[in-house]
């Protein structure tokens, strides 16, 4: 008996390690439950369909959802394969929070993806914004912002162009 409870204990903790927490996967579980909702029935209950629907998902994606395609391999430019460990479990109807759990425990990277915070413009404070934040607002906006140097000509060209971006 008293072996015992140190098995029970490591097994817990492995498990503990592998179960996803509050905010983790993000990008998978909103990427798997959009794929997954596209699908028909008959395309639903065979690996293979799915696979071949899971490419043609992945043609049309950008950004963190471009990157987790990459990982499992449904990009032509991805490095490796694990699709198998995607179709397989949807086919069962598998949740897509307990596939992320399997697939992260193939490859970490797929639950470290982590969607951008959005910035509303109008109530944050620009002065309390990362450079590197607000070079992104300003690259989203399809901008660029020519001798910029110091953070403050950044919330200039910022304030100077929010005009012309808030009402879009």
């Amino acid at each position: 008996m008293e072996f015992v409870t140190p098995i029970l204990l490591a097994l817990a903790t492995i498990s503990t390690v592998y179960s996803l927490k509050p905010g983790d996967c993000e990008v998978c579980i909103k990427a798997i439950d959009k794929f997954s909702s596209k699908l028909s029935d008959d395309v639903k209950k065979d690996p293979k369909k799915i696979e071949t629907a899971f490419k043609e998902f992945c043609k049309g994606t950008k950004t963190k959802e471009n990157r987790f395609c990459y990982y499992l391999g449904g990009l032509e430019e991805s490095a490796t394969g694990i699709l198998s460990e995607l179709s397989k479990p949807l086919s069962w109807s598998m949740p897509s929070d307990k596939i992320c759990e399997k697939l992260k425990k193939k490859d970490g990277q797929i639950c470290e993806l982590r969607y951008d915070v959005e910035i509303d413009l109008k109530t944050v404070d620009l002065k309390k914004l990362k450079v590197r934040d607000l070079k992104k607002i300003i690259n989203d906006w399809g901008e660029d912002c020519q001798g910029c140097i110091e953070k403050n000509d950044f919330i200039q060209k910022i304030e100077q162009l929010k005009p012309i971006h808030s009402e879009l």
